[in-house]
């Protein structure tokens, strides 16, 4: 089973009937061929073999590369999104994985698998909030909070180590220890290089974690100004072209957020290089993995914020969307609309 679950209860043990296929990253290949490849439609079970299905979808003339993730839950059905990489489109590329032996201090794993054991009951709590003030993480629940703040000490004392690991390693877990463990070190500005190199790890997870760590350094950033901190946002906004989805739901949620104050720069660098990407994010069928999405397009198009909120509210998507492109239309060269 390759199910991934996102915010929400798992899914019954035996095999899931797939509630919604979205497909994204389709530009120029006919869709109903792609529909043709993957074999089964919404309303079936869930296909046994991912790279069957994947594999199945690369044969369609114009397909480089497909992937497909299946998460949880609508009506306690799956919500499988279909990634299609086509020749000659634009791409998130990952750097090839790191070769070299070289691992972290035991204590640094030991500290680390104690926090996710931890954090999961936090999740069965109910008690997961985070502040991220201090430019980490630091969540609600005290025993899982507690280990966090042991990072702030490891991070210190092993900094040229997790830099190396994150590096060089060719241990995929290891570089996800490091990628979380380093947010921590006490000088954010030192870190900031090293999570924008880990965003390109072909490890997902070291991509997430390194992802969350750049974030909280951002919140950090933007409440003290005086630490003169400054963190590009290309990689969140490249990321939002990427192959996974979880790549794509992950960037589009911390934009969400940095977003809110439409810093010119990153409006336009959006619109060059994110607009068709935010266009078919913006109209999955899953409303809270679309939200995201739909609010950059809309303060990219220069909409005020009431007037995203209130085209959400009254479920008029498909209309704002179209009115953001024709805006966009008359300030920029014509983009290339993914089709639905």
């Amino acid at each position: 089973m390759w199910l991934l679950c996102v915010g929400a209860a798992s899914l019954t043990a035996q095999v899931p009937r797939v509630g919604i296929i979205d497909f994204y990253g389709v530009r120029k290949v006919p869709l109903e061929k792609l529909r043709a490849a993957l074999g089964f439609q919404a309303g079936d079970r869930m296909p046994s073999s991912k790279g069957d299905v994947e594999e199945r979808l690369e044969k369609v003339p114009g397909v480089v590369r497909a992937n497909l993730e299946a998460v949880c839950c609508e009506d306690g059905k799956a919500i499988l999104y279909v990634g299609i990489e086509e020749k000659g489109a634009i791409s998130f590329e990952l750097r090839d994985p790191p070769e070299s032996a070289v691992l972290l201090p035991p204590e640094i794993h030991s500290a680390y698998h104690r926090f996710v054991d931890l954090l999961g009951e936090a999740v069965r709590k109910g008690e997961v909030r985070e502040d991220l003030s201090r430019g980490h993480s630091l969540i609600e629940y005290p025993p899982a909070r507690a280990v966090q703040e042991e990072f702030v000490g490891l991070a210190g004392k092993y900094l040229p180590q997790l830099r190396e690991t994150l590096r060089q390693s060719a241990d995929e877990e290891a570089r996800a220890v490091a990628a979380y463990v380093i947010g921590y070190a006490p000088n954010k500005r030192d870190i900031v290089d090293d999570l924008q190199y880990a965003m390109r790890d072909p490890d997902a997870t070291v991509r997430a974690n390194a992802m969350r760590a750049l974030s909280a350094v951002i919140v950090y950033a933007a409440g003290n100004p005086d630490a003169e901190i400054r963190v590009p946002l290309t990689w969140f906004v490249e990321m939002l072209n990427s192959l996974y989805w979880t790549d794509r739901h992950s960037a589009a949620v911390a934009l969400a957020t940095f977003t809110e104050k439409r810093d010119p720069s990153l409006m336009a660098h959006l619109r060059e290089r994110a607009l068709p990407a935010l266009v078919e994010m913006a109209r999955w069928q899953h409303l809270p993995h679309a939200l995201p999405a739909f609010m950059i397009l809309g303060r990219v198009a220069g909409l005020e914020e009431k007037q995203i909120q209130d085209a959400w509210n009254r479920n008029e998507r498909e209309a704002m969307i179209k009115a953001c492109l024709a805006k966009l239309r008359n300030t920029s060269s014509d983009p290339l609309i993914p089709r639905k």
